[in-house]
């Protein structure tokens, strides 16, 4: 039987095959350098754990109000207040299954049938999936080095049409891990508000930032729809739990959707995730954090050593996005013949770029030291070998 037509707009994320058969490899005995999922090997904070544990022993196992318990609301305005000086309205916090949750109510609130949406190239491929599947038209706009791999204000200003309703960032970025600064944001958020348009900031790699401190879109935009995640910074992505700051007015429609679309956030991970913002359990992330930042500076010095390291060091989240076009024009069979002859797993930029792609491969620093050391060994191994075929 024929399916929906809006499921073409959907292409299937390479990395979760990539995944596939570097699991089978191991599965068979070999030893695989996994660098192509977006999780770190940490585990959830102990203090998450125990929370959730001590939630499930006290039978907090119902439904909780469709927008997420107030104490968890509450948290959160607590934390935006705490690191940006935002003296948010807990009205204002909407909490979702997941940030995809929080994408999933921004996308059917904000935009319709023929309706346009701004969004940088390379980006996230579920950000334009969702729009799509909202029947929005994508209109991406190529970023690289010179807008610092962002949609800047210029750029918005100049591919914004009559029938534009939004603009859409990521900061700090997936795949390139690039951040707009305050005064970036501002400025994206003035050209957007002039034209009578919306922006929508993903911020779920908030938290990761190396080399200045995290900004975000509430501190200088204050009517813009902001969503972040328990999943990166806090460690907890098999909970399942994301929120979406939105202006006053939007709360009630998104309310009525979150009503009908998933009922409520998964109760569980809500009392877990109190825990989170507790000082031992911020204290824990610092510290995860400045492994990461570790982490990122010897990727970068390892690759700079084969000539490999970009001209702009990624400034959060925890990727690095590789120019390969000197070895490749095909990043998928680049990343297969990787795996296959040096298992090493490493992510196609086809996933993440429309135009581009298929010279850029996605590293992510996920793994300890020493084990990022040796699979840049093997990557120069491999480019060896492709030099002197």
């Amino acid at each position: 039987m024929p399916w929906s037509d809006r499921l073409a707009a959907v292409e299937p994320f390479r990395v979760m095959r990539l995944l596939e058969a570097a699991q089978a490899r191991e599965a068979a005995g070999h030893d695989v350098i996994h660098l192509e999922i977006g999780e770190p090997d940490f585990p959830t904070p102990s203090a998450v754990i125990e929370a959730g544990q001590q939630a499930l022993a006290a039978g907090h196992t119902r439904y909780t109000p469709a927008c997420g318990l107030p104490a968890l609301r509450q948290a959160i305005a607590g934390h935006y207040r705490r690191w940006h000086g935002v003296d948010l309205d807990p009205a204002r916090v909407i909490v979702t299954p997941g940030a995809s949750g929080a994408l999933l109510l921004a996308s059917q609130l904000l935009v319709q049938r023929g309706d346009r949406v701004l969004m940088a190239d390379p980006t996230y491929p579920c950000n334009r999936h969702f729009m799509a599947l909202a029947e929005a038209t994508l209109d991406t706009v190529a970023v690289g080095p010179e807008s610092g791999w962002q949609l800047d204000a210029e750029l918005v200003a100049r591919h914004w049409r009559q029938e534009t309703r939004l603009a859409m960032l990521a900061t700090p970025s997936n795949p390139t891990g690039h951040m707009l600064s305050a005064e970036a944001l501002t400025q994206v958020g003035a050209v957007v508000a002039a034209h009578g348009g919306d922006l929508l900031v993903d911020e779920i790699y908030q938290g990761l930032c190396y080399d200045q401190p995290p900004v975000s879109a509430v501190e200088c935009v204050p009517d813009a729809f902001v969503i972040n995640s328990f999943s990166k910074y806090f460690g907890m992505t098999g909970w399942r739990l994301g929120w979406l700051v939105v202006p006053g007015a939007a709360v009630e429609p998104l309310t009525r959707l979150a009503q009908n679309v998933f009922l409520a956030p998964p109760t569980l991970a809500q009392h877990a995730a109190l825990a989170a913002f507790t000082p031992a359990c911020l204290d824990e992330l610092e510290r995860r954090r400045a492994e990461l930042h570790r982490r990122r500076d010897a990727l970068l010095g390892a690759l700079a050593r084969l000539g490999l390291a970009p001209s702009q060091p990624p400034q959060g989240a925890f990727y690095v996005w590789l120019d390969v076009s000197a070895h490749t024009d095909d990043s998928q069979a680049f990343c297969r013949q990787l795996l296959e002859e040096e298992n090493v797993a490493i992510t196609p930029g086809v996933d993440f770029a429309v135009r581009g792609g298929e010279c850029h491969v996605r590293i992510a620093f996920t793994t300890d030291v020493a084990r990022l050391e040796e699979a840049v060994s093997r990557l120069e191994r491999f480019l060896a070998r492709r030099g002197r075929q």
